[in-house]
């Protein structure tokens, strides 16, 4: 689907009440949008990559910048973390590694820029993910970090959620995660991610940034519930776990 095509849709069509109409930015893999269409909501997914989740015509291939100035219920973005992670500081040293060093600087100031502009965006509701890194200095710390082991997938990878107008994610079902590698060094990392290490750099690249099924359901289920019930934060917030689960599965 077009960007022109799109703004089309949205000037001629109609949402019925209770549905909502979400862009989950920088995603295809189609993850979350996929859950978010079970549920019954008009999402779309928008990557400069084409989708692999199989969805054609939800998915906009372009810069998602334009799509930022349409009227959105809710967004939910995953910009690339190549440049905001933590893990890859050690590439940022000028006097060792030289232009490609500069360069990394460079691309690290635009990827700043460009998560900013999804914390920006006018919509009163915006979830935005990304690994541990040098956002929480740069911007602020994330409301959330959690583990796909908390949502049934039993695996290891800290996910920072930075959150406007929507709660915290509840652990839905809290599973035991395989034991980490160690090396020699004395550091550990999980073993499916030290395992990636075997493939080609893209591949390597998609599978850790890949969004686990748990949380992506409960991204759909959990933030979509929250703004159907009309309810403010804190009175969210004070709802007992077990009338939130309710809700979750009504």
């Amino acid at each position: 689907m077009l960007v022109e095509d799109l703004i089309i849709h949205f000037s001629k069509s109609v949402l019925l009440d209770g549905v909502l109409r979400v862009l989950v930015a920088c995603e295809e893999s189609q993850a979350v949008t996929k859950e978010l269409r079970k549920l019954g909501h008009e999402a779309f997914s928008c990557d400069l990559l084409p989708e692999s989740g199989g969805h054609p015509e939800w998915h906009i291939q372009d810069d998602v910048t334009e799509l930022l100035k349409l009227k959105w219920d809710m967004i939910i973005a995953f910009p690339p973390c190549t440049y905001l992670t933590v893990t890859g500081n050690r590439w940022f040293n000028v006097q060792k590694y030289g232009e490609k060093a500069i360069q990394r600087h460079k691309d690290r100031e635009f990827a700043i820029k460009f998560f900013k502009m999804f914390a920006d965006a006018n919509c009163d509701y915006i979830a935005i993910e990304n690994p541990v890194g040098i956002m929480s200095s740069e911007w602020r710390k994330p409301n959330q970090i959690i583990n796909p082991y908390q949502f049934g997938d039993p695996f290891e990878k800290k996910t920072c959620l930075w959150l406007k107008g929507l709660p915290k994610l509840e652990a839905t079902n809290i599973v035991e995660p395989p034991k980490r590698t160690e090396f020699a060094s004395g550091k550990s990392m999980p073993t499916w991610y030290a395992d990636a290490w075997k493939l080609p750099k893209e591949e390597r690249a998609k599978l850790r940034s890949k969004t686990f099924d748990g949380i992506a359901k409960n991204i759909a289920v959990q933030f979509t519930c929250f703004i159907k019930s009309g309810l403010s934060l804190l009175d969210w917030d004070e709802l007992h776990i077990s009338e939130k689960n309710r809700i979750f599965t009504q």
